[in-house]
């Protein structure tokens, strides 16, 4: 491609009048070109005559140039400027590959200026994407920062209006798509770290690398849960509990808004997805239909985002799929009932991969793209992820609006969303990068604290007879499996390419082999021995076999797993050490627990999840104890195959078959630690409180063991008698305290009324959740507390008897 200009010439002065009278011209030309009917366009037509007078009367500049003026003002300004087809732009998203080399959909090579001019002149397209895996030919943060910059400055040198697009990225686990920059460990195991202030840290990491590199959207956190893990994107979560999901994803998003408001970066809007219900297919598989009640749906499944959308996320991503009978990208009740009108969601909703074109051919509840696209943006959809023809989607909705089946006051509110974010990124006076600056700011960057996360993501289950950690005692250690020397299994789906690390291409970081040598201390011998048959038989004189076992990466229906359990060979090959009789810990690289089978029963056992670049240090730093695992699982650890979907706050029924309640190896927050920790007491503030009120209470922690620790304490609460079903525990608060050995410590928590709320009512009821009156137990290790929730002035409740004898 030549090289782009830098700089439109300037156009030649105009006497006002003429600007005035050649505004109308092309108002008029427009029109005819496009075959618009008289008065289909007649508000878009007007906003354009508006804007170019308001253009001849303002000395200073129009006023959306203005960075003074309120952004709201600016947004209304530079709408009444638009054409219809300008707005529509605004509205639609399309992947870069369309830009670069021949405009197909394979894209690849440098970027084509006739794609560009196609695409962000013709079309002014608002919004562009990379995709899994699509960046610039050669991959590095200068050459992406390179590209990105050179789509945004033919963007705002060649549109009409000059407006800057909106870069979206996948930036799941680090800015993951780019080569050398640091990865991090996927969400799953960063649930396991119980820990706000690290995801948020993460966040903020990948948000400056994304930043340097000129996007300035990322399409993070998931705030779905994992409940399924037949499910593959079962990884991508932060875990199988609400509130705990909930509290990760807003820290993340919260980390993401905020990592551009120190050291003059650009700043990065995070985005929730998939809202909402995209983790509950019915048969496990992605993006199969789920059938959900409306009670589970707006207890547990809506929680985690709602509390992503109220730490003040930007953007909101539709899931995919269909809830009840109704495609997500439809439904009015979700995307503005519940988003907007109840928990005032102000920000850009933007559907998924060709989602809006998906109701027409896919889901069949529209005859043609155009009642497709009317759908999805009366439903609530600002944008479209039209990743290939954006001209179609365009066509299509202004074939929607000319036919009345979406209103040009739709069209404002939805182009006037995405408007507003440009603003308030800061799009319109920062809308370049420093290109020279991406490799230094990316390379390298964040590489301690992924290894710190990697780390504290770490969970150990077995540790018997004291084998870990490694001590002076050990001196021979064989190091085997299939993913010992593996950064790709450490790394996961979503790295580079879509479905995980390409063949031949190496990222930065240390695998659990390397990490094990770097840590192995002088006169320790550490032998790798990939080959099965040879590991066994150096295992029988070794003092310890570390077998790193697990799963290949992948991602969305290509890491679906209708059976998730340990590869038969690799269940073998730990079998045969076992049967050495000498000590073996298992670690584990997967995202999501794999039944183990008769793998299960080592002294160690070790779950790493997909832990990153910095996996290999994090795994030794455990097994050698520079660290303490101090990890606690963030979801169910089933005991055997077929008992899906699985979690703890499975509900009491008459049931009593086989494995048919809440049957695990492992149970939600478990996890062992190289100290002991106790909970000395639990107190509450008060016996009682008002329905609404909150729950304060204080706790009292000791560190019983030999080694300082950060212990992990949740609270949960049970109801003894109910109106409706409860679970036997749920999580209602929980802290993470650094403890010195020895140390006792009390901390305070409270617990939010709206952490008890449930939906009332009987089979049908969808009412808002209210805190019944009533007894309450409140758990903190093996201390409990009682709370009686009293009736609020107004309120009713079912009568309740004393238990009878029968």
């Amino acid at each position: 491609m030549p090289p782009l200009p830098r700089r439109r010439r300037p156009l030649p002065a105009l006497v006002p009048g003429r600007v005035i009278a050649l505004a109308a011209v092309a108002v008029c030309l427009a029109a005819a070109l496009s075959g618009a009917p008289a008065g289909a366009e007649a508000g878009a037509q007007a906003g354009a005559r508006g804007g170019a007078e308001a253009g001849a009367a303002e000395a200073g500049g129009p006023r959306y140039r203005d960075a003074r003026a309120p952004v709201d003002e600016r947004v209304a300004d530079l709408l009444r400027r638009m054409t219809l087809d300008e707005k529509i732009g605004q509205m639609t998203q399309i992947a870069v590959v369309k830009l670069q080399g021949d405009c197909g959909e394979t894209g690849g090579g440098e970027l084509n200026e006739r794609c560009l001019a196609a695409v962000l002149r013709d079309r002014a397209v608002g919004s562009v994407l990379s995709a899994g895996g699509s960046g610039p030919p050669v991959n590095t943060p200068r050459e992406w920062a390179r590209m990105v910059d050179a789509v945004q400055r033919y963007a705002v040198e060649h549109s009409r209006l000059g407006v800057p697009v909106l870069y979206g990225v996948d930036a799941v686990h680090g800015h993951n798509n780019v080569l050398g920059a640091t990865v991090l460990p996927h969400q799953i195991g960063l649930a396991a770290t119980w820990d706000p202030e690290l995801v948020r840290a993460c966040a903020e990491a990948t948000a400056r690398a994304v930043a340097a590199t000129g996007a300035d959207w990322a399409f993070a956190p998931v705030a779905d849960l994992a409940r399924d893990r037949r499910w593959g994107r079962y990884y991508e979560t932060f875990g199988e509990d609400p509130l705990l999901a909930g509290a990760l994803a807003a820290a993340a998003v919260r980390g993401t808004e905020n990592a551009g408001s120190a050291g003059g970066a650009k700043n990065v809007a995070a985005t929730v997805k998939h809202f909402a219900g995209y983790s509950e297919p019915s048969n496990g598989h992605d993006r199969v239909p789920a059938d959900v009640s409306a009670r589970y749906l707006q207890d547990t499944l809506l929680a985690p985002y709602r509390a992503a959308v109220e730490a003040g996320a930007k953007t909101v991503m539709v899931n995919s799929g269909a809830l009840n009978g109704v495609p997500v990208t439809a439904s009015r009740h979700l995307l503005t009932t519940v988003l907007r009108e109840r928990w005032g969601f102000t920000g850009v909703t933007v559907s998924d991969w060709q989602d809006v074109r998906a109701l027409w051919t896919t889901y069949k509840v529209a005859a043609d793209y155009p009642h497709a696209a009317a759908l999805a943006v009366n439903a609530g959809v600002d944008m479209a992820m039209e990743p290939y023809e954006a001209g179609e989607f365009a066509d299509a909705l202004r074939t929607a609006v000319r036919a009345g089946l979406v209103s040009g006051r739709r069209i404002d509110e939805a182009a006037g969303r995405v408007l507003r974010l440009k603003f308030t990124l800061g799009l319109f006076e920062r809308p370049y990068v420093d290109v020279e600056r991406a490799n230094t700011e990316v390379l390298g960057a964040g590489r301690e604290l992924a290894r710190r996360a990697a780390a504290a993501s770490q969970v150990l289950l077995r540790n018997d007879k004291g084998v870990l950690p490694f001590g002076p005692s050990v001196k021979k250690i064989v190091v085997t499996g299939p993913h010992a020397d593996d950064l790709a299994a450490q790394a996961g789906g979503w790295t580079v390419g879509w479905q995980g690390l390409p063949d031949g291409v190496r990222i930065p970081g240390t695998t659990v082999l390397e990490g094990i040598r770097q840590a192995a201390p002088k006169g320790t011998r550490v032998v790798h021995v990939p080959a099965p048959a040879d590991a066994v038989a150096g295992a029988r004189d070794a003092d310890a076999t570390v077998v790193v076992v697990g799963e290949r990466p992948g991602a969305e229906g290509g890491a679906d797993s209708p059976r998730p359990e340990l590869p038969a060979d690799q269940r073998a090959l730990v079998r045969q050490l076992k049967e050495t009789g000498r000590p073996v810990v298992v670690v584990v690289l997967a995202g999501r627990p794999l039944v183990l089978g008769d793998a299960d029963g080592t002294e160690g056992l070790l779950m790493s999840w997909l832990p990153g670049g910095e996996g290999g240090h994090a795994v030794a730093d455990v097994l050698f104890g520079a660290v303490g695992p101090d990890g606690r699982l963030p979801v169910s650890w089933p005991r055997r195959s077929g008992n899906e979907p699985l979690y703890y706050q499975q509900l009491p029924g008459t049931n009593a078959g086989a494995e048919s309640g809440h049957d695990v190896a492992y149970d939600f927050g478990d996890g062992l630690s190289y100290t002991a920790y106790r909970v000395e007491s639990l107190a509450l503030d008060a016996p009682s409180v008002p329905a609404g009120g909150d729950v304060g209470m204080t706790v009292r922690l000791h560190d019983t063991g030999p080694r300082d620790g950060e212990m992990i304490l949740p609270v949960y609460v049970s109801r003894p008698v109910g109106d409706v079903l409860s679970p036997p525990r749920r999580l209602v608060a929980f802290t993470k305290v650094r403890l010195k050995a020895g140390e006792t410590r009390t901390v305070r928590l409270t617990v939010p009324s709206k952490a008890l709320a449930v939906t009332p009512g009987d089979i049908d009821g969808a009412g808002p959740p209210r805190v019944e009156p009533g007894p309450y137990v409140f758990r903190a290790g093996a201390r409990t507390a009682a709370l009686e929730i009293t009736q609020g002035a107004g309120e009713g409740a079912r009568p309740r008897g004393k238990p009878v004898r029968p």
